[in-house]
């Protein structure tokens, strides 16, 4: 489990098919072999260390839900630690379990802040509501704006700075986890048949 809090960005040294390996130095401290880390928000485990790099395994069902078969040496990417029980939840509960994948669509200035807009197919904008959470890239944000096919948020500078979310350009993939919470709902709205209507 993560919070959506972003530690450092690391580097892409390595990316070949069922392995990544990705340089970096603060998410280092006091990991072990199989522990988890969040890699643009995808809950990968540590195969292997250095002392400047980690190596961890994908599986192919990780490559189709996310974005990291795009990745390319030199890249950067998003690094959390998983939580543990005395740490503070300054974003939300964050799976790291990437549903699907949507696309930034822009990205505008707004004085110190960026007003970041992401296209998302249906299945994830269910679950997008105003002021509600999401993951994106791994990066916990609050939705300011939706439509049908996409929402927006805004990047205060410690996102801008500390994560790869403004170096990205319209066109590029970001991987999008939904809020767990308002998943479990709809599901038990589902499940008791009391879901009529709903979303329509």
């Amino acid at each position: 489990m993560f919070s959506g809090i972003v530690e450092e960005t690391g580097m892409v040294k390595e990316a070949e098919r069922g392995r990544l390996v990705i340089g970096c130095k603060k998410v280092l401290r006091g990991t072990h072999l199989g522990d988890s880390i969040s890699i643009n928000g995808v809950d990968l485990t540590v195969a292997h260390m250095e002392e400047d790099s980690f190596v961890s395994n994908v599986m192919p069902e990780t490559y189709r839900r996310s974005n990291l078969g795009e990745l390319e040496p030199g890249d950067l990417v998003n690094l959390e630690r998983a939580l543990t029980l005395s740490d503070r939840l300054g974003g939300h509960l964050v799976r790291g379990v990437v549903e699907a994948t949507g696309s930034l669509l822009s990205l505008t200035p707004e004085e110190d802040a960026v007003i970041a807009r992401y296209s998302a197919p249906p299945e994830i904008m269910r679950y997008v509501i105003i002021k509600g959470p999401i993951a994106i890239d791994g990066v916990s944000l609050t939705v300011i704006d939706r439509d049908e096919s996409s929402f927006a948020v805004s990047l205060v500078l410690y996102t801008q700075e500390v994560t790869n979310l403004t170096r990205k350009k319209p066109g590029d993939t970001v991987n999008l986890e939904s809020d767990i919470i308002a998943r479990y709902v709809d599901q038990l709205l589902k499940e008791s048949g009391l879901d009529k209507g709903i979303g329509k």
